[in-house]
């Protein structure tokens, strides 16, 4: 599989949470202004496997940063597309954050090989174009001053849409969620993995400048509601990991 790497994001995101037959019955309305996402064509079903895990520090202060509303956070994963090792897909490391409105996300491919995936920091230390590279030092700093590390591994089923009229206008799918307390982002299969909102699907629309009158149609038509939700706040508390922060 290859995917071409767009290294550099800065949009708004919305995002809305669907139950199974408001799922379906939104992606119907959809298919009069939106094509599939020419990446999605090739899958069966038409969607593809994203696979992130997220780094955090002893005390979880990404966690909590998301949880307590800040305008300005930040925070670090690992991204691929494949639930086993393959050499021909595609591995980031990715900083995403939020300044006031806006979402940002930085992100570095970096090179693998079967000796190195089991350990994530010898992993992110692969980095292609290692020099000046602003998302590899960030991180650095981050795993020494802060001590982070990997904590948290999320799964999910994505099929993405962009619009007929207006590329920078998408909207994505994300549904079958699963959280695995792992530091690997290729864990052993007897890890016990968390199936999370089951029966939902999470909808995030993403844009540069504004949102169409035709989409708007849709969430009054629909009654649909903005959440603030977090795929990986969510796999915390539901491996329990924050309630077990001062064991």
């Amino acid at each position: 599989m290859s995917k071409k790497i767009q290294e550099h994001f800065l949009r708004y995101e919305f995002k809305y949470i669907l139950d199974d037959a408001l799922k379906v019955a939104v992606e119907q309305e959809l298919q009069h202004f939106m094509q599939l996402d020419p990446f999605v064509e090739r899958f069966e079903n038409k969607k593809y496997l994203v696979r992130s895990l997220y780094f955090d520090d002893p005390f979880y202060t990404f966690y909590y940063e998301k949880t307590d509303g800040l305008m300005h956070r930040q925070k670090f994963r690992i991204r691929t597309y494949s639930l086993k090792y393959d050499a021909k897909v595609p591995i980031m490391l990715e900083l995403k954050g939020r300044y006031n409105n806006f979402v940002y996300k930085n992100r570095s491919e970096l090179s693998h090989n079967p000796e190195i995936i089991k350990d994530a920091f010898l992993l992110t230390d692969h980095i292609i174009n290692k020099k000046d590279n602003d998302v590899f030092n960030q991180f650095t700093y981050d795993r020494f001053k802060k001590r982070i590390k990997p904590v948290m591994l999320i799964d999910y089923q994505r099929r993405a849409y962009q619009s007929k009229y207006d590329y920078e206008f998408r909207i994505t799918f994300d549904g079958e969620l699963y959280g695995t307390h792992t530091s690997m982002l290729f864990p052993k299969d007897v890890v016990k993995k968390r199936k999370l909102i089951d029966g939902y699907t999470i909808m995030e629309v993403k844009f540069r400048k504004h949102v169409p009158p035709w989409f708007h149609r849709i969430m009054m038509k629909y009654q649909l509601k903005r959440v603030s939700i977090s795929k990986y706040c969510t796999g915390m508390e539901a491996t329990n990991l924050i309630e077990n922060l001062d064991d």
